[in-house]
């Protein structure tokens, strides 16, 4: 069947697609993207959840073959991105992730979030006052949060902020299925002056320690808990996962309340529902609506044999949209209970940052729904298979 994620159609509506693939009932290989696709929501938690099934090449192939591979989907010849965005904790397995994730998983628990909680109410707030009349939304309002919120997690001067969003922007680009030469040379000089920015940063914490997680993650190198490399791409990481995908679901959830305006009526009447709400907003419109899995050995896996490294996709967004799993999987519906999304990732690899992701959310509509908000423009979306939002999402706030 044909499955272009690079298209327009496929960018305003996904899930028809998403729909036709599941009713194959089986895995459906792809030949143009060299990946099992599996659509249903059993399925992709199954494969999350099974350590036969890594993130990373090595072990699964050897070195000339992970040569290769990288030269042929256009991966190769890019030094600093090889070292710290080709490689990072969302791209390792085993022991090595787990002791990466050990050493950050305590700056993103519900207690540590607590603590940005205010001052990201007082930045949204200010965002808010200057953000009148007509605006889009993605690129005058949402664009300028995560850089923020994460730019006090790391230390980062608020002059920077919007640099190093706009240098996430750069690297996570080229992580999608159209990766040409202009693309690469983009991703790869953002991810060599990135190395020199947090090269720079850390000294300043090693002269200037401070409460903050470049300060923790340089003591953490000092004492050997982590190399150097692994210093500068599990920091280069937190950024950049938390910055686009945040933008993105704030923006299609602003839009999925302007398409179901009995819903933003109904969460404008019982504010309580917000973190109800915003868990629908992921479910409903993930950010990351995919992830890849090489089988490390021969598996079998939804009733079938695979060879030692092949490749799965796993469809996070189809999963969410799985009428086996939701009733009413189309529908919005902010008071939806229970919800199992699969948004957030699942198991090893649930995502860090879903606290400190829904604080943020919940933050902003919790100001945002005391404003007017008409929609302009329909949005304009994203193309690709890895990112879902809104590119642009022109609205009236009064």
């Amino acid at each position: 069947m044909l499955f272009d994620p690079l298209s327009p159609d496929f960018a305003r509506d996904p899930y028809a697609a998403y729909d036709a693939l599941r009713a194959q009932g089986a895995p459906v290989w792809d030949a143009g993207l060299g990946l099992w696709l599996l659509p249903r929501f059993e399925w992709v938690a199954a494969a999350a959840l099974d350590k036969r099934l890594v993130r990373s090449l090595n072990g699964v192939f050897s070195a000339d073959d992970i040569a290769a591979q990288a030269k042929a989907a256009n991966w190769h010849d890019m030094p600093h991105h090889s070292r710290f965005v080709q490689f990072s904790l969302l791209d390792s397995d085993g022991p090595v992730h787990d002791r990466l994730r050990k050493l950050v998983f305590k700056e993103f628990t519900t207690a540590s979030i607590a603590r940005l909680r205010d001052e990201t109410a007082g930045f949204v707030a200010s965002l808010l006052e200057r953000a009148q009349g007509e605006i889009d939304f993605v690129a005058d309002f949402a664009a300028h949060i995560p850089g923020h919120v994460i730019g006090r997690l790391l230390s980062a001067p608020d002059a920077d902020c919007a640099m190093l969003c706009g240098w996430s922007e750069n690297i996570v680009q080229y992580f999608d299925i159209d990766r040409s030469d202009t693309k690469k040379a983009l991703a790869e000089n953002t991810a060599a002056a990135f190395y020199e920015y947090l090269k720079a940063l850390a000294a300043r914490r090693r002269r200037t320690p401070g409460d903050d997680l470049i300060t923790r993650l340089a003591a953490a190198e000092d004492a050997g808990a982590l190399s150097h490399d692994e210093f500068i791409s599990t920091a280069m990481l937190i950024l950049m996962a938390g910055h686009g995908s945040s933008i993105d679901v704030m923006a299609s959830g602003l839009a999925s309340l302007l398409r179901f305006p009995d819903q933003m009526a109904r969460l404008r009447a019982d504010p309580a529902l917000l973190p109800v709400a915003v868990q629908e907003m992921f479910r409903f419109e993930p950010p990351l609506p995919f992830f890849h899995r090489f089988a490390s050995e021969d598996v079998e896996l939804v009733g079938r044999a695979f060879p030692k490294g092949s490749k799965f996709g796993l469809l996070y967004g189809a999963a969410n949209r799985d009428p086996a799993a939701f009733t009413d999987p189309n529908r919005f519906d902010i008071a939806r209970a229970p919800n199992r999304h699969l948004a957030f990732g699942y198991d090893a690899h649930l995502c860090l940052g879903n606290h400190i992701a829904r604080m943020t959310m919940e933050t902003v509509f919790g100001q945002l729904l005391a404003r007017d908000i008409t929609l302009l423009e329909e949005p304009i979306w994203k193309r690709g298979l890895s990112v879902r939002g809104p590119k642009a999402l022109r609205v009236r706030l009064t």
